[in-house]
């Protein structure tokens, strides 16, 4: 490394100084990242074919293209999606078929935000990745299925990464306090460890946002008369980047339990205002979405069903689109399943129908009703056609000890007011 490269690294961000040159430094994706794991194997073994990484910023995908780059023997170029085209590609690929040829040497494409690439510039890397002249790296926040041409990902080994937990993050916090060379080891940094957690959890699984605002807290923070630099709560809140509401665990379980209940108790407004309190504090919509499914069944159920094609459709738009235009979609079901006629029924059938089916591990199918029913006569007679019998007929469906047992109950609410079940109607 020259003077200039050093002043560089030296002047460089911390989430940049902090990137993990091995492996063995690197935090999280434990899915991925383990002994003898694929991705593991192929980057020691110098074997990686082209490969897209997918997942939310800050998760590693640039750190692991990086460490391939260092430990695989060959060329590494990088390309941004946004600020290249066509051209730097072709230049990129002439270049790697020649040092192919002529010395064997493997060249390492990787594109930071593949998914902006359009379908002409996706293709002129297509043969490249398919004589092998360069192996491909992609990296991308998007769903790569969805956002890029089929003919890439085809071609292309994909890799999801998830969001770092807290336990990962407060590990790199740790390691950057301490790390004199690329750290603020240096420093006399004070910060407890339940503000050390309250950083990694407000930056949800983003541990570039994590340093970010570690670094800013501790630089914009004058030492004390004792010469530390003491950053508390309220410093790393004025230094978070992701909304403008800052939660410790506890108080966003008991916000999430308080929309959970509101929902429940048909309070719209209260549901409303506790979904709004989560998302500015930077919380994953997709969450309170998949919430929003489960109540639909669990207290509405059959006494609104449209409830719950409403709360899927609420959790594809947080997929699809994403905040702010999905906030509009979750409020819509927000108001929905609230204002909904609530029914637990579907709620008690399942645990009741559990229950048995635990309790009565060995009860019998009936004869009947079997794949191949047996000579075996249990006093059913032959599988009875519903249909023959205009669309119901009286027979036994439950194993002899449950015949008479009854799971779903309709209630007096909603679509379900007086609904009558066929079976109850015909054996009368």
């Amino acid at each position: 490394m020259d003077m200039f490269e050093g002043n560089l690294k030296k002047y460089s961000p911390l989430a940049d100084r902090m990137r993990a040159n091995t492996l063995g430094e690197f935090v999280g994706q434990e899915h991925l990242i383990y002994r003898n794991s694929f991705l593991v194997r192929a980057i020691e073994n110098d074997s990686m074919g082209s490969c897209i990484f997918w997942g939310p910023p800050g998760c590693g995908k640039t750190t692991i293209a990086n460490i391939i780059a260092s430990t695989c023997n060959g060329i590494f170029k990088k390309l941004n999606a946004v600020s290249s085209g066509v051209g730097d590609a072709k230049a990129i690929i002439d270049e790697a078929k020649v040092n192919l040829e002529l010395y064997g040497t493997k060249t390492y494409l990787l594109l930071d935000e593949c998914h902006r690439w359009s379908k002409a510039q996706s293709d002129c890397v297509l043969e490249a990745i398919e004589k092998g002249y360069i192996t491909f790296i992609g990296s991308t926040t998007e769903n790569p299925y969805i956002s890029m041409t089929r003919a890439i990902v085809s071609r292309c080994k994909v890799f999801e990464f998830k969001p770092l937990s807290v336990k990962d993050e407060i590990l790199a916090i740790n390691r950057a306090l301490k790390d004199k060379t690329r750290g603020l080891g240096n420093l006399d940094v004070e910060i407890s460890e339940e503000d050390i957690k309250f950083l990694a959890y407000n930056c949800s699984g983003d541990l570039r946002s994590c340093f970010n605002a570690l670094e800013f807290a501790v630089t914009t923070t004058p030492p004390n008369k004792d010469g530390k630099i003491v950053i508390d709560k309220q410093t790393i809140i004025d230094c978070l980047q992701k909304g403008n509401i800052a939660l410790d665990e506890n108080t966003s379980y008991d916000i999430l339990s308080a929309f959970c209940k509101s929902l429940r108790g048909s309070d719209t407004d209260a549901a409303i205002f506790y979904c709004q309190k989560l998302l500015l504090s930077g919380y994953d919509p997709c969450i309170i979405a998949r919430r929003l499914i489960a109540h639909a069944s669990e207290d509405i159920g059959m006494a609104d069903s449209n409830a719950l094609l409403i709360a899927i459709s609420a959790l594809t738009s947080c997929e699809k689109l994403g905040l702010p235009e999905c906030n509009l979609t979750l409020t819509h079901a927000i108001i929905y399943i609230c204002e909904a006629e609530k029914s637990n029924s579907v709620y008690l059938a399942m645990n009741s129908a559990r229950s048995d089916a635990e309790l009565y591990k060995n009860a019998r199918v009936p004869n009947h009703l079997k794949n191949h029913p047996t000579g075996y006569n249990d006093g059913h007679g032959a599988y009875k056609y519903p249909h023959d019998f205009g669309g119901y007929c009286k027979q036994q469906y439950l194993p002899d000890e449950l015949k008479d047992k009854r799971y779903y109950i309709p209630k007096e609410n909603g679509r379900e007011k007086g609904l009558i079940r066929k079976k109850d109607k015909y054996n009368k």
